[in-house]
């Protein structure tokens, strides 16, 4: 749906048009965010882990 300019997030996966599930991944931290759109609504929100911790996707990880 967006995308950016400085290349320091990149989507991994996108579900749906009107009802919109992403994720997008911090290349700088390796950090998980789901982000959901629902008409003029949405929410973006870190992957937690079993943990309560951020999930990393170590690729990522620098």
């Amino acid at each position: 749906m967006w995308e950016t300019n400085d290349n320091r997030f990149e989507r991994i996966y996108r579900q749906g048009t009107l009802r919109v599930v992403e994720i997008w991944v911090d290349r700088m931290t390796g950090v998980n965010y789901l982000f959901r759109v629902d008409g003029y609504a949405g929410g973006l929100t870190p992957l937690l882990d079993e943990n309560g911790k951020p999930l990393v996707s170590p690729e990522y990880k620098r």
